[in-house]
């Protein structure tokens, strides 16, 4: 009698402490570079600490990404990491990790939009260059409409968000640093 196993949904990579990652599915030790395929190959994976048992996959990633921001062409300026750092701690940081992402997903969402049009513009080996700018002409509008609709997404998205954190910290009774206190009878 056969049995079959069952794939776990997601891979288990142990972190041990001389720094070394092991993918425990291959019975490997892996490097950053192969973390960083899985992802790329959409892989579920998970890195706990070997001792701990913490989660640790957060961190993994964060150091993928700062790998790939000191390899020449950052995706991140530097206003931008400060801003994003100026949300830490502050009252919508919560809320800024949803908006970004849900951003993040309605980019992805646009780019599969013009690659599932962009195929056939190619014969398999070779682009054509001059089809490939005719397709660009008449996408260009499109793109314009998707991306104005994705900004407009955006900024609605933000202000729910904020209307949001408004109504709730509304039910609680602040004052405001400047304004006189009561007088009590």
């Amino acid at each position: 009698m056969t049995t079959t196993t069952k794939k776990p949904t997601e891979r288990l990579i142990k972190k041990y402490p001389n720094r070394r990652l092991y993918d425990t599915e291959t019975s490997t030790y892996i490097t950053l570079s192969d973390v960083k395929q899985l992802v790329l190959d959409q892989e579920e994976f998970k890195v706990l600490d070997a001792k701990s048992s913490d989660d640790l996959t957060r961190s993994i990633l964060l150091q993928i990404i700062l790998e790939e921001e000191s390899g020449g062409l950052p995706m991140f300026s530097s206003v931008m990491l400060s801003q994003i750092i100026r949300f830490y701690g502050h009252a919508m940081q919560g809320m800024m990790g949803t908006y970004l992402e849900k951003n993040i997903q309605a980019f992805i969402d646009i780019q599969q939009k013009l690659s599932e049009q962009s195929k056939g513009i190619y014969d398999g080996n070779a682009l054509n260059p001059e089809v490939w700018s005719q397709f660009m002409n008449m996408q260009a509008p499109m793109m314009q409409g998707m991306m104005t609709s994705y900004i407009e997404q955006s900024k609605n998205m933000f202000v729910q968000m904020q209307n949001q954190a408004k109504s709730m910290f509304n039910t609680f009774p602040f004052q405001a640093p400047n304004s006189p206190t009561p007088k009590k009878k």
